[in-house]
């Protein structure tokens, strides 16, 4: 059984890191990073079957496609800090040769990254492959991928979900981070999405809903995709989340989405997160 009170210690730590990368950067997005901080401990501490000795087929393993790439701040801590790398290297998010590039890309090697991303609408097609690559080599581990919102108003999200269905590509579990903004403001306000859970069930997936910043809903809510995959229908999980959750104000708002704090903010900021796993030096 999980241990929620050990997950929520590490996100704790999780959005620590969020908060020193980008600040040190003066660049970056911590906004929806900080609310997706939960999701992805939970996904690579306790929901994924991965291994961090890391290869890039990913054969009989769980695997990861993050296709908003721009939330990589808090992808790159989580992947540190569950060995794929030396917790150290986060210093060097978006210095000059890093591994740790402001949008993820492999070129550099990094372990955890199989495709880059950040040129939205992609990673949902990238991940159905992913998932018929291991239905047709026999491999019954299941593919996982995250999408923003906002990037949904792309046509290729909505191509790949059809293919999907169509294929009856069941063993993918999609995951919407339906904050409700993006970087020019609400969702409503730019391009609304409309009926969400609607658009996606007549697509022909498996709709569930998710609170993405209560780490009990989301270890329940996965436990429940896992058991509805293998069934005919490709499952989508509908995440709320708020952006800037755990920082009071960065929270309700949009202007966090590419934003860097300065340092009277980075300090109010951490006197908001607890250090539990120490903080990586800086140099």
């Amino acid at each position: 059984m999980a241990d929620i009170q050990k997950l929520e210690t590490i996100a704790s730590q999780v959005r620590r890191d969020i908060i020193r990368m980008v600040h040190q950067a003066t660049c970056g997005h911590p906004g929806a990073s900080l609310g997706c901080a939960d999701f992805f401990t939970a996904l690579y501490f306790e929901v994924l079957d991965h291994d961090n000795d890391f290869n890039m087929k990913g054969e009989n393993e769980d695997v990861f496609f993050l296709s908003n790439g721009h939330i990589s701040p808090v992808w790159y801590s989580v992947l540190a800090r569950s060995g794929y790398f030396p917790v150290e290297e986060l210093a060097t998010f978006r210095k000059l040769n890093s591994r740790l590039q402001g949008h993820p890309a492999t070129h550099e090697g990094l372990p955890g990254i199989r495709i880059a991303s950040g040129s939205l609408g992609q990673g949902l097609s990238v991940s159905i492959g992913a998932a018929l690559t291991k239905r047709l080599n026999g491999d019954d581990k299941l593919v996982y991928c995250l999408t923003g919102d906002g990037e949904l108003q792309e046509g290729q999200v909505w191509e790949a979900m059809m293919f999907a269905a169509h294929h009856k590509v069941d063993n993918i579990i999609a995951t919407v981070d339906w904050n409700g903004r993006q970087i020019d403001g609400d969702n409503d306000d730019v391009m609304s999405l409309g009926d969400l859970p609607g658009k996606w069930a007549t697509f022909g997936w498996d709709v569930l809903h998710m609170d993405g910043n209560s780490m009990d809903d989301v270890l329940k809510v996965f436990s429940e995709a896992k058991s509805r995959t293998g069934r005919g229908k490709p499952v989508v999980i509908l995440m709320k989340t708020e952006m800037g959750y755990g920082v009071d104000f960065m929270t309700g708002t949009h202007a966090w989405h590419g934003k860097a704090p300065n340092d009277e903010e980075t300090t109010s900021a951490l006197s908001q997160l607890k250090e539990t796993l120490g903080d990586y030096p800086i140099n």
